[in-house]
């Protein structure tokens, strides 16, 4: 896996590295984006956002934003976004937070975190307000 990786500097100030799959591009990365945005609105009807925060934050370039009802259905999402983005070819988390509580789980791709919380927990923190002035992706998916 250490092959497949290698660091690279976001299009941000201050460039944090972040890992990218070799072979990735942009236009791969978004592809993964969506995947995680699919994968989400599968197991959940509540809405996904996803945020283009590279130009401010400089740590990643997405933020993929979700919820479930509970702990059960957090873990869900979580597991789907992780098997719908590999099966998009792309990589596995480089690291996952929060499972086991389910409260708020993270799962960082290096340029692409995706973050699925409870509902309460995504009330409270309300990262789409923290993050209003950041670019949102059109996403155009439908609740399966």
């Amino acid at each position: 896996m250490a092959d497949e990786l290698r660091i690279t500097r976001g299009p941000s100030k201050g460039g944090a590295p972040a890992a990218r799959r070799r072979d990735a591009t942009a236009e791969d990365v978004e592809g993964w984006v969506r995947a995680a945005a699919a994968a989400a609105t599968a197991k959940s009807d509540d809405d996904v956002v996803v945020l283009q925060v590279g130009e401010v934050l400089g740590v990643c370039d997405w933020f993929v934003i979700c919820s479930g009802r509970n702990a059960r259905q957090v873990r869900a999402i979580a597991e789907e976004v992780e098997h719908l983005v590999a099966d998009g070819d792309g990589p596995r988390p480089r690291r996952i937070e929060g499972l086991s509580e389910a409260e708020w789980v993270l799962l960082d791709y290096g340029d692409i975190v995706v973050h699925v919380f409870a509902e309460e927990a995504r009330r409270f923190y309300d990262l789409e307000r923290l993050w209003a002035d950041v670019p949102r992706l059109d996403l155009d998916l439908e609740p399966s």
